[in-house]
């Protein structure tokens, strides 16, 4: 997660176009829905409207596209015209899952295009052009489509597909992978809206909003830090937590007894172990959570370990409001926050 500290400073650094920090990010424009090199010429952004990336990609699965001034997606005065012509081709139809006779109308080796793609942005053509496709459909259902429709839009043809590409697209083939363990990923129906769960036969390493902003670069997280394929399908911890949702919505159930991964650093999981002490029903303040971990001048670290939590609902980070009773941020929307803290007062 990239601190409100450091995109202060890429924001400036994007002010002045700093060529030191080519590579270091990338700055995505809520405006225009592009994102760019730091040392793009185009007209500067607001800083309420820019979205920092660490890797293109990351800006990629967050919906954005390739800005056509600066490319982000080539060298700084390294423009390959391969690339350039299947960036284009992609931003024609970002709808299309490709084929190899898709290469070759284009006169295209398939391999070459892999080859390039791969040595420049560390992912595959085709890795590209799902991130694309996936980040498009989150952004549909974000700002309100329906799933049927961000599915269709986004080219699956079936529902089960379109839920489960949001994994594909993260991990690797299992084949691949010598000792065969894996994480699997599901998707949730839930009163407030789908959420995506990965588990594996341990426990619970994440729970989100399909809605929740960021989440692309969540699961891509999670899937460097285990160096697990994520791929679709349920598991005894996802079946758990799905029951136990279903009677948390439905007001008749207070604790959570699925068992959890929590992968963290040592203050984070502290955090963590504070929220889940906050009783059903009530809120804490960071600063409270600070003061209960005797480190009552870390109330700002405990807001950033908070956002970082990965396990919505059942580590209950929803509970912690600001000082002045407002509700402060959620990543799952000041709604939801607001509808679970009213559910859970009505108990």
């Amino acid at each position: 997660m990239i601190t409100l500290e450091l995109q202060k400073e890429y924001f400036e650094a994007l002010l002045c176009k700093k060529t030191e920090y080519e590579g270091v990010f990338y700055v995505g424009v809520k405006t225009t829905g592009v994102f760019c090199r730091p040392t793009c010429p185009a007209r500067k952004p607001k800083f309420e409207n820019c979205e920092f990336f660490e890797t293109a990609k990351d800006a990629l699965l967050a919906s954005f596209r390739p800005c056509l001034r600066c490319r982000p997606l080539s060298h700084p005065g390294q423009v390959s015209e391969l690339v350039q012509r299947l960036v284009n081709a992609v931003e024609e139809s970002p709808e299309k899952r490709w084929k190899d006779r898709d290469f070759r109308a284009l006169s295209i080796d398939a391999s070459t295009a892999r080859r390039q793609f791969k040595k420049r942005f560390g992912m595959t053509f085709v890795e590209y052009a799902r991130a694309r496709r996936m980040g498009l459909a989150m952004k549909q259902i974000r700002e309100g489509e329906s799933v049927i429709n961000a599915q269709l839009a986004s080219g699956y043809e079936s529902g089960s597909g379109f839920r489960d590409a949001f994994s594909r697209i993260m991990g690797m083939a299992p084949g691949l992978l010598s000792n065969g363990h894996v994480l699997k990923a599901a998707w949730l129906d839930t009163p407030l809206g789908p959420m995506v769960a990965i588990a594996d036969e341990k426990g619970l390493y994440l729970l989100e909003f399909v809605q929740r902003r960021g989440l692309e670069r969540e699961v891509e997280r999670l899937r460097l830090k285990t160096k697990l394929a994520i791929i679709p399908g349920k598991i005894k911890p996802i079946h758990l937590i799905e029951k136990e949702l279903d009677q948390y919505f439905k007001g008749a159930l207070q604790e959570f007894k699925t068992p959890l991964v929590l992968l963290g650093s040592p203050f984070q999981k502290q955090v963590w172990d504070e929220l889940k002490k906050i009783p059903f029903g009530e809120t804490r303040s960071y600063l409270q959570i600070a003061l209960s971990i005797h480190r009552p001048s870390a109330f700002r670290a405990v807001a950033q370990a908070n956002g970082a939590n990965q396990i919505a609902i059942v580590i209950p980070c929803h509970r912690v409001i600001n000082a002045n009773g407002d509700l402060g941020g959620y990543g799952g929307g000041i709604a939801r926050k607001k509808w679970l803290l009213d559910h859970e007062k009505k108990k």
